[in-house]
């Protein structure tokens, strides 16, 4: 039988966190993070991380789970949930995968990979081979992150024969790597899945968004971005081009007002958000959709349709 597994996916700001644990004390589960930037330590008020009360009614895993220095592919991740997930199940509880971060979600449930076309260059490929054993792992990654960032973020740097894979077609192909169509079209699950989607009505949505905004400036973002940027990160890094930072970075170097930054965050947030509910609709299937933010009183109906999920 295959293991049951909840997902709750959706935008910023419809109540992912506070159903998540609700259903984590009713059902006897555990949360697992799905968002890309709350992986990071000390990011928490632009991450709208959970905080530590949200946090102390249920147990999180991968939350706070890396230094900011540090990468943090997919692959990792996928990995890393698997191990949350095996622990969850064998402690007899109910994982729950909660998160906004459309290619964390697909790529656990379905497992997701890469295809391409067959480009073939046994040369080039003893070239990589060479040149990871000369200089390490490292040196090879370093130039699909180059060539191919999307790909290097969605491949381990120690799974050397798919970073190799990912520069053989993006050099001899006339599409990257990343750019070719991804091979779960039968969307087909290792797990036992209930899908469940959080969304509101779309103006009321982008005010709550903008609203967000202005309580995590009260509740430290400034001082948080500051700390970010005291930590003298590459540019490139993953968490300097977190939403919720980096439209902060141009005030802290006097290059824009703190007014015109935060129009810019509240931009790119609400513009996230609809990337995010494009990419629910567009790459998950069988998703129960809920507008708990206007009809709080549907919660009854979640809960009885995880109830019934469980009991199957």
């Amino acid at each position: 039988m295959k293991a049951k597994l909840i997902v709750i996916g959706g935008p910023t700001g419809v109540g992912k966190t506070a159903l998540s644990i609700k259903i984590a004390n009713e059902f006897n589960g555990e949360i697992i993070n799905g968002d890309s930037m709350q992986i990071y330590q000390s990011l928490n008020v632009g991450t709208a991380t959970p905080s530590l009360a949200e946090q102390d009614q249920a147990v999180h895993h991968l939350i706070n789970y890396v230094d900011v220095g540090e990468g943090y592919s997919v692959a990792r991740f996928k990995a890393d949930a698997e191990a949350a997930m095996t622990d969850i199940i064998g402690r007899g509880k109910v994982p729950i995968l909660v998160g906004g971060t459309g290619l964390y979600l697909e790529s656990f449930i379905y497992d997701l990979s890469l295809g391409g076309k067959e480009i073939e260059n046994p040369a080039f490929r003893q070239e990589m081979t060479d040149l990871a054993a000369k200089e390490g792992n490292d040196a090879v990654y370093a130039k699909l992150q180059a060539l191919d960032p999307k790909a290097a973020e969605a491949i381990h740097p120690n799974n050397l024969r798919r970073v190799i894979r990912a520069l053989e077609v993006g050099t001899f192909s006339d599409r990257l790597f990343s750019d070719q169509a991804e091979t779960h079209e039968d969307h087909v699950s290792p797990y036992d899945l209930l899908l469940i989607a959080l969304d509101t009505d779309r103006q009321l949505l982008y005010k709550r968004i903008n609203q967000r905004v202005d309580m995590m400036v009260k509740e430290g973002l400034l001082e948080e971005t500051q700390w970010l940027l005291a930590q003298n990160l590459d540019p490139d890094q993953q968490s300097m081009k977190a939403i919720g930072y980096k439209e902060l970075f141009p005030y802290f170097r006097n290059e824009a007002t703190l007014e015109a930054s935060l129009e810019e965050l509240k931009k790119d947030s609400r513009h996230y958000a609809k990337r995010q509910l494009t990419w629910i609709r567009n790459r998950l299937d069988g998703v129960h959709w809920f507008n708990l933010v206007e009809y709080p009183e549907r919660l009854d109906t979640v809960l009885t349709l995880v109830n019934d999920f469980l009991a199957k």
